[in-house]
């Protein structure tokens, strides 16, 4: 398992369009995906869950990834989240 601190950056948190962004690329990966945040936590790859969490700028949640891409799923989300929740075109 793979976990990380992860401070949100995105000027809207994570909400539809974000939260669209992050559950998409989510949804690519085998592994087990969560976000946690003030004691809640949401499946990554469910964009009802990942809304409900209010997670706004600045808030700091936790990625936890487990599973046989955990690697390759934790390195992309992660950069994703750091860079403001931006679609790679």
């Amino acid at each position: 398992m793979r976990q990380k601190k992860l401070i949100i950056k995105n000027k809207i948190g994570l909400h539809t369009r974000s939260a669209s962004i992050l559950v998409q690329q989510a949804n690519k990966f085998n592994s087990d995906i969560s976000i946690l945040h003030q004691g809640k936590e949401a499946d990554a790859k469910s964009i009802l869950g990942v809304i409900s969490l209010g997670a706004e700028q600045g808030s700091e949640v936790m990625l936890k990834v487990t599973g046989q891409d955990e690697e390759a799923a934790f390195v992309q989300l992660s950069n994703l989240i750091n860079l403001g929740l931006e679609q790679e075109e």
